[in-house]
C-alpha cells in the first residue's frame, strides 16, 4: 500500500513532537495550510473555527496524512466562548504550547460607507478575538507553564490599507499588541507575521468587480507573483521554533517587498522568483485562473 501524501515542509521531522498548538481560522486557507505543516512536523493540533464542516473536514485529511488533530466550534469574539474553548482544549491535549492566532476576516469598501456595524464587526474579529484567544492560552496554560510561543496573523497594513481600513487599523492594532504582550507576558515569544498577497482560498471571498484587480496584483509585487500559503506557514513554523527562541516583539513580513515599492520608481524586469509550495493539498485560487 501507498504512504499517504504528507506535508513536504522544510523543517526537520519531528521539530514539534510532543507539543500541542492552537490554529484558529483552521478549517480553511492559511489557518488550514499552517495546521497540516505543524501535525506534519509532530504537533497534536486544535484548531478553532465557526463552521463545523470546515473544522472536520481538516481533522480528516490530517489524519490521513498520519497527524494527531481535533475541531473546536469557536467564534472568537465571544469572551466566554473562547474561555470555554482553550479550557476543553486543555481538557482534551493537556497543554497548549503553541498558538496561531490566524482567524480573521474583512471586506472591501472605502472608509467613507463603511457603517459602526461594519467596523466593529471587522475589530472585533481582527482585533478583539485575537486578544482573546491569546489572553486565554496565556492565563490558561502558558504562564504557569512558563513558556510557549504566539504567532499573530496580521496584515500588510503599512503606508494604509486603502479599500479596507477597518481592517488595517486592526491588524496594527494586533501588531502593538504583540510588542506588548512580548514585554508582559515574557518568558512566553509573541510575534507577528504579516502576510502580503497569498494565493490562498481567501481571494475567492471577493466580490466578482474585484477580480480584475486581483488577477493584476502580481505586476507591482517586486518578486513577481503572488505568496504560496506554503511561504506563510514557513514563517509561522520557524517562529514556533527552538530556532526562534531569542525573537519575541517582532514581525516578519511575507509580502513579496510589496510596501517597498515606490510610485515613481518602475519595475526593471517581468521575472518571477520560484516559489515554495509544500502543501500537498494546496488549491489554486479559482479567480486567478
Amino acid at each position: 500500500m501507498a504512504s499517504p501524501a504528507r506535508y513536504a515542509s522544510v523543517f526537520r521531522a519531528g521539530l514539534f513532537s510532543g507539543q500541542v498548538a492552537l490554529v484558529t481560522g483552521g478549517g480553511s486557507g492559511l489557518g488550514r495550510c499552517t495546521a497540516h505543516e505543524l501535525a506534519s512536523l509532530g504537533a497534536g493540533v486544535a484548531l478553532a473555527g465557526r463552521k463545523p464542516e470546515k473544522l472536520e473536514r481538516v481533522v480528516g485529511e490530517i489524519a490521513a496524512a498520519g497527524g494527531r488533530a481535533r475541531g473546536y466550534v469557536c467564534d472568537i469574539r465571544e469572551e466566554e466562548t473562547v474561555r470555554q474553548t482553550v479550557g476543553a482544549i486543555l481538557a482534551d491535549f493537556g497543554r497548549i504550547d503553541c498558538l496561531v492566532n490566524n482567524a480573521g476576516g474583512q471586506y472591501a469598501a472605502p472608509l467613507e460607507s463603511i457603517s459602526a456595524k461594519g467596523w466593529d464587526a471587522v475589530v472585533r474579529t481582527n482585533l478583539t478575538g485575537g486578544f482573546l484567544v491569546a489572553r486565554e492560552c496565556y492565563t490558561q496554560w502558558m504562564k504557569a507553564a512558563g513558556g510557549g510561543a504566539i504567532v499573530n496573523v496580521i496584515a500588510d497594513m503599512w503606508q494604509g490599507m486603502p479599500g479596507m481600513g477597518h481592517s488595517g487599523a486592526a491588524r496594527a492594532g494586533m501588531l502593538n499588541f504583540t510588542e506588548t504582550a512580548a514585554f508582559e507576558w515574557a518568558p512566553v515569544r509573541v510575534n507577528a507575521v504579516a502576510p502580503g498577497w497569498i494565493a490562498s482560498s481567501g481571494l475567492d471571498h471577493y466580490p466578482p468587480e474585484m477580480r480584475e484587480h486581483i488577477r493584476a496584483l502580481p505586476k507591482i509585487v517586486p518578486l513577481g507573483r503572488l505568496g504560496t500559503e506554503s511561504e506563510l506557514s514557513a514563517a509561522v513554523c520557524f517562529l514556533l521554533s527552538p530556532a526562534a527562541a531569542f525573537i519575541s516583539g517582532a514581525c516578519i513580513r511575507v509580502d513579496g517587498a510589496v510596501p517597498n515599492a515606490k510610485p515613481h520608481r518602475a519595475k526593471t524586469t517581468d521575472l518571477r522568483t520560484l516559489p515554495f509550495d509544500g502543501f500537498h493539498l494546496a488549491s489554486h485560487p479559482r479567480v486567478l485562473e
